[in-house]
């Protein structure tokens, strides 16, 4: 029985990363992310204009937090992702909806904050379905 599990979990884990969310939903959701993040592809085509405030949303998509090139992230972030913290869908979501909370949780720092002071405490699944639909395509 335990091998049928772990088939099953490994069969679970290779699966791409697609979005539980309304991609169309999350559209709009992002507006209010765009005074501070912006999603442009690599070969410099903007997808959303928005701010500099925040890093990059393009190829979010199982990247390491606080590991964008060129961004200056906050030193509880970077800690976060040495520890080992990937944006998928579920750490994406618990993290948009109160930044510090999970950094505090995820460190198992009291102390820890986070530069991101914006809390989307709904349409957190929709809006990682609009980066999923305008990011590249997953490389697994």
């Amino acid at each position: 029985m335990n091998r049928v599990l772990a088939t099953v979990i490994v069969g679970l884990l290779a699966v791409p990363a697609f979005a539980e969310g309304d991609a169309a939903k999350g559209e709009k959701e992002f507006n209010k992310c765009k005074s501070c993040h912006m999603v442009v592809a690599e070969d410099g085509t903007e997808i959303v204009k928005g701010g500099k405030t925040g890093p990059n949303l393009w190829g979010i998509v199982g990247r390491t937090a606080g590991t964008y090139p060129d961004f200056r992230y906050g030193d509880d972030l970077v800690a976060a992702g040495a520890k080992g913290l990937v944006w998928d869908e579920t750490n994406f979501v618990a993290y948009v909806a109160d930044p510090r909370a999970y950094l505090r949780e995820y460190l198992g720092d009291s102390k820890a904050k986070s530069n991101m002071s914006f809390k989307l405490a709904k349409g957190a699944e929709d809006v990682w379905a609009y980066l999923v639909s305008v990011g590249p395509a997953p490389t697994n």
